[in-house]
């Protein structure tokens, strides 16, 4: 029968290019996997940006499908010809601008750079409303203010996953949810905010660019809406055999965020999850506004238009992922050759003979700058006092626990002083691969219930499938909240655990430590240089 539904394209397909990998994944009409394909890639610090090249971008969207399509053809004796319907989504935020040849006119600037706090507070005090740095507009208003001679060129800017689905349909198009991280959104309209535009607009009018913002911003939609077709180049470009044929329909280019939010039924108001990964992020679905501006929170929106409270801290996993090649080398130089899943089980899980509060040490993960608590750069720390209990289990909870500091620090403006109601928080990522621990340490950062499903572990671009599905299924008329509930996970088995009482005391002394010791880290970003072969 999967034989049969790839021969006749009833299939979806989702790619998603994260921080760390592009992974591709083809699901059935009951939304299960076919097959997946991914491809490893890295940003890189390019003249004081972190950046992807578009070499790599094409190189990795054709090794992650090209893989998947070798997985079909291993498993099931079949070509892909045709897909039903399909899908991108990737990292938020950032800048691309192109000119009106399609040439990118400065690098990708990634979410990860926090280079637009000038840029950030002005639009903020102008608009009464958050624009975090990593935002698209902030990005480009501060290539405005820094006088950059690219700006005058501008015919196009987006995000990632904007740009991808340009590339290979030739819509100049994007999801809501990946909009709302460009500008803001007008709940009502399900567009760019239009008083907020103009005010843009006459922010800048002096500089005489010959663009207006709304005429260089692409088009926004809607989960559910078709944004196009794969064109007979784009066919090509995504399948280099070129056995893939055009025509076929795509959904509007999501963000991670968004695509998180349905791998893990968070649509609804009062829902949250929790994204783990290189970068992590908390959504909350509001049932109504925040009191006032908060620049720890962003205001966005889920793939349908529903306004989201989102926590998003810069950096999570990497200095951890960085220790465990530490780890590995060790053993591999002992003469142990342990696979990394093994590894990361075996040192995950030592955090659970830790003392609660990880035995007075102290970590900063800060690979770059982290917005929440104010720095503009990262320098990866571990401190430690003499009466510090400096054993494995401490070291591998305390990097835990301050993998979720920042974050914390804005979620409790959420539940504390806003008193956002929370039903349920559904945590993904990497991190839950390992049974009980990231779950276990999640409940304790944020002491609220925290459940994870069988799908936890699929990721954002089973997510991107799931939307691909949902615009090509004949019950588009539901609401995508309804689609996902008697569809999608009407028979998905979740396991929820509730916070321990001692973890939390504990994490509690933990983030009290890491506030009071940002001071340490503020010393070393103006005192420990970048460039220390210099």
């Amino acid at each position: 029968m999967i034989r049969q539904a790839i021969a006749l394209g009833e299939t979806s397909l989702g790619i998603e290019l994260g921080s760390t990998r592009i992974k591709a994944v083809l699901i059935d009409r009951h939304f299960e996997t076919i097959a997946s394909g991914s491809y490893e890639w890295e940003n890189r610090l390019q003249d004081g940006y972190w950046t992807y090249s578009l070499a790599d971008v094409l190189t990795g969207l054709q090794e992650a499908y090209s893989k998947m399509k070798q997985e079909v053809e291993q498993k099931f004796g079949i070509v892909i010809k045709n897909i039903g319907s399909i899908g991108f989504s990737a990292m938020m935020h950032g800048y691309m601008a192109f000119d009106d040849t399609g040439k990118l006119l400065v690098p990708f600037r990634t979410w990860r750079n926090a280079t637009a706090g000038a840029a950030a507070k002005v639009l903020t005090e102008q608009f009464k409303f958050n624009i975090p740095e990593r935002w698209s507009i902030a990005h480009l208003y501060q290539a405005i203010l820094n006088e950059e001679e690219h700006v005058s060129q501008i015919d196009y800017i987006t995000t990632l996953s904007g740009y991808v689905h340009w590339l290979l349909t030739g819509e100049k198009a994007i999801g809501i949810g990946d909009a709302s991280g460009m500008f803001p959104i007008d709940e009502a309209a399900r567009n760019y905010n239009e008083k907020m535009l103009n005010q843009f607009n006459e922010l800048v009018a002096a500089q005489g660019y010959p663009w207006k913002l709304q005429d260089i911003l692409p088009q926004v939609y809607t989960s559910g809406e078709q944004a196009g077709v794969l064109s007979e180049a784009g066919a090509n470009i995504l399948d280099v055999s070129h056995d893939l044929q055009a025509g076929i329909p795509l959904c509007p280019p999501e963000g991670d965020a968004g695509t998180g939010m349905v791998a893990t039924n968070s649509i609804k108001k009062r829902t949250g999850n929790v994204s783990v990964g290189t970068s992590i992020f908390a959504m909350i679905v509001l049932e109504k506004e925040l009191s006032k501006v908060y620049p720890e929170i962003d205001l966005v929106t889920t793939p349908n238009g529903s306004p989201v409270g989102m926590v998003h801290a810069n950096n999570c996993s990497s200095d951890i992922n960085a220790w465990m090649g530490l780890f590995q080398e060790f053993s591999e130089s002992m003469g142990y050759q342990e696979d990394a899943d093994k590894l990361f089980s075996v040192m995950l899980n030592k955090a659970l003979e830790a003392d609660p509060d990880g035995g007075g040490l102290l970590s900063y993960g800060y690979i770059s700058g982290e917005y929440i608590t104010g720095l503009e750069k990262g320098r990866p720390l571990f401190v430690r006092s003499p009466e510090s209990r400096f054993n494995l289990a401490n070291f591998m909870r305390t990097h835990l626990f301050t993998a979720f500091g920042a974050l914390k620090i804005g979620m409790d403006i959420l539940t504390q002083q806003e008193k956002v109601s929370i039903d349920s928080i559904l945590a993904h990522g990497g991190l839950f691969k390992t049974p009980v621990v990231g779950q276990k340490i999640t409940a304790a950062a944020l002491n609220i219930p925290v459940t994870v499903m069988p799908t936890a572990g699929e990721g954002g671009a089973w997510g991107m499938a799931i939307l691909a599905s949902y615009m090509s299924t004949n019950e588009r008329h539901a609401s995508l909240e309804d689609f996902l509930d008697q569809n999608v996970f009407n028979k998905v088995e979740a396991q929820k655990m509730d916070p321990d009482e001692i973890d939390v005391k504990g994490f509690e002394t933990f983030i009290e430590r890491y506030k009071r010791g940002l001071t340490i880290e503020q010393a070393a970003v103006e005192h420990l240089v970048e460039n220390w072969r210099d």
